[in-house]
């Protein structure tokens, strides 16, 4: 169903958003509404929202859904603003909905192990938390220090450490979500297990905001690791051999709960950035964390780096001395996004696969020279950024960039892999939707849209289209 704009007086839909919204504020300053509407750095179609609401309460959220229902507006959810695909930009005549301010822990349990939250608390708090108590939020997004657990849970967001702990996904256990019309669903709970019921909680993990906005979240909490953490930074003479690494250590028992690679032009952007020549010229590099582990899985870590030759490899035990080799990561983006115009990408493959998409990226930036094209990832689930950048210079985005987004995501596709793996579908994706799905499963999402959506005004033409 298309959208059926209002043609009511603005000054009226803003009299009655203002009586709905009890706890929160309403903006309708063109400052606000600019600022809101959309993200300056991602390419994408946007428009201007007709105003902001910055929700304060669960009852504030049901009564923004009252003023779209009423005057037929579209709702644009969203928590931190941190989207790579143009997943929370406005529509035309909108009203954003931001829970960005209901942000506080309700409850943290450390005997049972979970914590009911509201959608704003950024990730890194609640993590921060938790290990007061002996506990630790596990998902790490690499924005986990912006982002909104209500946004990660939105997009299934995953992290350095999903190869051992899983994604936002395999985190959560209840939500509290409302609806298009106004209602209040309470799903899930706060035991890992429970069989009544479809399990709607997991329909609304990644659903970008297109079924209902989330309002409450009741995530897992894990025990911190016993003994020591053995963090690494190995170099390898090329991506396929570091992929041969990977496998090893995945399959050799020790868990590694972090297995980050960067290719030979991420690590000369870093080493540019850094001013700093120790990784210019190296083929690639794997950033490794293995938790709890023993003097066996030392050895075992040891026996695979001599193994695949590895050129140097830097080991460290020491938070401090840890901190600085997970720099070089948190390094790569600034060194890749300063001076270029960028699009950040987000594929996965089965990780025996991975080498071969990394040799598709590597002929693509060579056939385009105008294009610089940086390869990272997570290693450990496959899931790889390509990061196709351009001279800044450049007053449109060159159309080769299309070209080689094109090529890359029917590589993915023929590997058996996905072409969104963690950064969500927003609206840069959607159109690939029949491409990845197949036309009965596309048809099927159309169709749980409908249900809980049938004036089609949550989130509109992202997700699916």
């Amino acid at each position: 169903m298309g959208l059926n704009f209002s043609a009511y007086n603005t000054d009226e839909i803003i009299d009655f958003l203002q009586e709905q919204v009890k706890d929160g504020i309403v903006k309708t300053d063109k400052d606000s509404l600019q600022t809101a509407s959309y993200s300056q750095n991602l390419p994408g179609q946007h428009g201007l929202a007709l105003a902001l609401v910055e929700a304060g309460s669960i009852a504030d959220v049901q009564g923004v859904m009252r003023a779209a229902r009423r005057f037929h507006l579209p709702v644009v959810s969203q928590n931190r603003f941190t989207s790579t695909v143009v997943g929370a930009d406005a529509v035309d005549h909108a009203i954003i909905l931001s829970t960005a301010k209901m942000s506080k822990i309700l409850e943290l349990n450390a005997e049972d192990a979970y914590a009911v939250v509201q959608p704003g608390v950024i990730n890194n708090d609640l993590d921060q938390a938790a290990r007061k108590q002996g506990l630790f939020y596990a998902p790490d997004p690499a924005s986990k220090k912006m982002s909104g657990i209500g946004g990660n849970v939105a997009t299934n967001a995953g992290g350095l450490s999903g190869v051992r702990y899983g994604s936002t996904r395999d985190n959560v256990l209840g939500l509290k979500v409302v609806l298009a019309d106004g209602r209040l669903l309470d799903l899930g709970g706060k035991t890992s297990k429970q069989a009544f019921g479809y399990n709607l909680t997991q329909l609304f993990v990644g659903s970008e905001g297109t079924l209902g906005t989330i309002v409450e979240i009741t995530v897992k909490l894990l025990p911190l690791p016993l003994g020591e953490s053995l963090m690494g930074l190995a170099y390898f003479k090329d991506m396929h051999t570091l992929a041969e690494a990977t496998k090893d250590l995945r399959m050799s028992g020790i868990y590694p709960a972090m297995l980050e690679a960067m290719d030979s032009h991420t690590l000369q952007a870093v080493s540019e950035f850094r001013d700093n020549k120790e990784m210019a010229g190296r083929g690639a590099a794997l950033i490794f964390r293995v938790d709890s582990i023993s003097d066996e899985g030392k050895q075992i870590v040891k026996n695979i780096m001599d193994k695949y030759h590895v050129t140097d490899v830097q080991l460290a035990t020491d938070p401090a001395e840890q901190d600085k080799i997970i720099s070089v990561r948190q390094d790569m983006l600034p060194a890749i996004f300063t001076g270029r115009s960028a699009v950040m990408e987000d594929m996965a493959v089965p990780t025996s696969r991975m080498a071969e998409l990394v040799d598709t990226i590597q002929a693509l930036s060579d056939k385009y020279p105008e294009l610089e094209i940086f390869t990272a990832g997570h290693a450990g689930d496959g899931n790889l950024h390509p990061t196709v950048t351009w001279s800044k210079d450049a007053k449109e985005m060159p159309e080769s960039v299309n070209i080689v987004l094109h090529e890359m995501f029917t590589k993915a596709l023929e590997l058996g892999g996905t072409i969104s793996g963690e950064h969500a579908v927003g609206m840069l994706k959607n159109q690939w939707n029949n491409v990845e799905l197949g036309e009965d499963v596309d048809w099927i999402q159309h169709q749980i849209k409908s249900l809980f959506d049938p004036m089609n005004l949550l989130n509109p033409k992202r997700k699916i289209d």
